[in-house]
């Protein structure tokens, strides 16, 4: 099991001051650490279409960037190039166990596990993310290079690239096996592989308020909710036609605010939308279903483990009905079903002690054995 080690500072120390404030380097953060997929592996799910994944090189001093698929790569030679694939802990549960030593922060926030293959001299070019990255070096030796916050200029260094201006240094190091480089958004960084390299990358992602209102918008005409009209009866008379004053301005945010304002509406805009996986999931159906008595039975042999990737939670608003969100979709179980619900949501291992008295429960036993079969859990051999 992988095990986060920090010696210079405790993770109380770390979210006080580093946690989306400043990068940081924790020297042999994973000890022992190996490669969690080996290159030819990770090739591989690079040649899969549900897959997402690039190849960033080089091409007469020019920048170049191809998306997968891909067929082959004895074409780009033996250096300067990089692979890259994202959400790599849907397909491989061992690059899942990655994401546990991050628990310390909650899993709505997570983006993914994106691992990158590099030859010597391979990168993706200086850039700027928007997103909190954990960069744990694997097999090989990375020099990195990190900015400071600033006015960075941006530019297209290539329709599927973009990278930022050259940068002052504030860390300039040379990460091995095992090491942790902590990027928080905005601050400028470019890696080099010094020699045949991975890199496993957790990200840590937060929505803009612009995404969150578009969401938000899609989830209320989906559930065809806010649909009672603005009224203003008893209207004074107006004299500017052209003009919204000050009293309407007030009506029109009020209007709005009221969806804002409505705690189980949000709480389950936040439950579904959160919850809903941006990249494929590797689910394996199940030939032969289960019964939820199967289900149940089997449970007291084996753990059922979460498939790599998918997403529940629990909305405090909700969770004492019983209430919680997978996949991007909401499911209530009733109040005496909480503790299994959030048994379920924050453990990625279930055992029979966890979930025995819920499965006597007739629709929750049908909905745990409803998502086995479609592979959302699966039980572990």
């Amino acid at each position: 099991m992988l095990k986060l080690n920090l010696t210079d500072f405790s993770l109380e120390h770390f979210m006080a001051n580093y946690w989306q404030q400043k990068p940081v380097v924790i020297r042999q953060g994973f000890g022992n650490f190996e490669d969690l997929i080996s290159p030819n592996d990770l090739a591989g799910l690079a040649c899969e279409e549900e897959v997402e994944s690039r190849l960033v090189y080089k091409k007469d001093d020019q920048w170049q960037a191809e998306v997968g698929p891909f067929e082959s790569y004895e074409r780009f030679g033996k250096d300067g190039w990089t692979l890259v694939v994202q959400a790599v802990n849907h397909w491989s549960p061992e690059v899942a166990e990655l994401v546990k030593p991050f628990a310390f922060i909650p899993k709505w926030r997570l983006d993914d596990v994106m691992i990158s293959y590099a030859t010597p001299g391979g990168g993706v070019g200086p850039h700027i993310d928007l997103y909190d990255v954990f960069i744990c070096q694997g097999s090989g030796r990375r020099h990195w290079r990190v900015g400071d916050l600033g006015e960075h200029r941006q530019f297209a260094a290539h329709a599927a690239l973009l990278h930022t201006d050259p940068f002052e240094a504030i860390i300039d190091v040379e990460l091995l096996p095992g090491d942790i480089l902590y990027i928080p958004p905005g601050f400028p960084h470019e890696g080099v592989t010094l020699e045949e390299s991975m890199s496993f990358s957790v990200g840590f992602r937060a929505k803009s308020a612009s995404d969150l209102l578009s969401g938000l918008a899609d989830h209320v005409i989906d559930k065809e909710l806010g649909k009672t009209l603005l009224t203003d009866p008893k209207r004074p008379i107006h004299t500017h036609q052209g003009q919204i004053n000050s009293s309407d301005f007030t009506l029109i945010k009020a209007q709005l605010q009221s969806l804002l304002d409505d705690e189980l509406l949000v709480a389950d805009f936040a439950g579904s939308y959160f919850s809903k996986t941006k990249c494929a999931l590797d689910l394996q159906a199940l030939d032969e279903p289960l019964t939820a008595t199967e289900v149940a039975d089997a449970l007291q042999q084996q753990a059922l483990v979460r498939t790599g990737g998918l997403r529940c939670f629990y909305v405090d608003a909700t969770v004492a009905q019983g209430v919680c969100y997978v996949d991007g979709e909401r499911y209530a179980f009733g109040p005496a079903l909480q503790a299994a619900v959030i048994a379920l949501c924050d453990h990625d291992e279930l055992s029979h002690d966890q979930l025995h008295s819920a499965l006597q429960d007739a629709a929750f036993a049908k909905q745990v054995s409803e998502w086995v079969n479609a592979g959302f859990w699966y039980f572990q051999d």
